[in-house]
């Protein structure tokens, strides 16, 4: 099998996943987007032959284009332009959650400060405000009072990218200092942690810490559904424990796992490319069907 492997930076993840592919003796064309030219109708060189290509882009723009070329080129890519599409906006990932009927925190986006203010008090304090676009817990914010909300919210219209325009305000979960992290394989568990934190936010990339975790059928059920909504591929789903069930509050479509490796008795970068073997199987039948 002959893989390309999308990338800006080789990380510890695609380290992990690199070692993994040679090991089993698969060729692997590591492609730096920052150097391709993509046209609308040809394929750059970069992707001669190969069986599939696994997006490690750090830039979610660089992922959604590329991605979008790629599935027009028909080569196979994980995860696909739709997926990506999806998970990269958390607007696009909360409608497809709760279209889908998975339990999910309620949501509103407003496109002005005083709309969004009325939502923040509608909601109560706190709430949260989110960028629309974004990854690592960055620019996220716990608004506790007026003065703050107005404050962020100002801050927030002064900025020049249109995505700060969308306000993004979603109610604050009470959390058993935790929140749940799973890498899922079309809806299958690879395996899962917990990220914990005395800070609201738990992220791993914030310094939570983390520890494998056993999934009941409940979060099984939900992930599997999460991952459906989203259309499905390699996916990290974040779950939170509300009493005695759950909340999917996000998805994400280029997960990291170098974390979740060390944490769990699992060989998270074997299954991963278990799956991507399989993947490049079916396409191979598919073109020959």
């Amino acid at each position: 099998m002959k893989v390309g492997l999308l990338y800006s930076r080789i990380r510890r993840d695609e380290k992990l996943l690199l070692s993994e592919l040679r090991e089993r003796g698969h060729e692997v064309a590591k492609i730096d987007v920052r150097k391709e030219q993509f046209n609308i109708s040809e394929p750059p060189a970069a992707f001669e032959d190969v069986d599939i290509v696994v997006d490690r882009c750090l830039a979610t723009s660089r992922s959604l284009y590329i991605t979008q070329f790629l599935d027009a080129y028909d080569v196979p890519v994980v995860n696909s332009s739709e997926t990506a599409d999806v998970c990269a906006d958390k607007v696009k990932n909360s409608l497809a959650l709760e279209q889908a009927g998975v339990p999910t925190p309620n949501t509103e986006v407003a496109f002005t400060v005083d709309s969004a203010m009325e939502t923040i008090e509608k909601f109560g304090y706190p709430c949260v405000l989110k960028p629309v676009v974004g990854s690592w817990g960055r620019l996220m914010a716990k608004v506790d009072s007026e003065s703050a909300a107005e404050a962020i919210l100002e801050h927030k219209a002064t900025l020049g990218h249109y995505q700060h325009k969308v306000f993004y305000v979603q109610e604050f979960v009470e959390k058993p200092g935790r929140d749940i992290r799973v890498l899922a394989v079309d809806g299958e568990p690879v395996a899962a942690m917990t990220r914990s934190s005395d800070h609201w936010l738990t992220n791993a990339a914030k310094g939570g810490e983390v520890e494998a975790f056993e999934l009941d059928d409940r979060a099984l059920e939900l992930v599997e559904r999460a991952s459906d909504a989203v259309g499905g591929g390699l996916l990290g789903v974040d779950l939170m424990e509300t009493g005695d069930d759950y909340t999917v509050h996000e998805v994400n479509h280029t997960v990291e796992f170098k974390a979740l490796n060390e944490a769990v008795d699992v060989d998270v970068p074997a299954r991963v490319v278990d799956w991507l073997e399989a993947k490049a199987d079916e396409h191979v039948a598919e073109a020959t069907a």
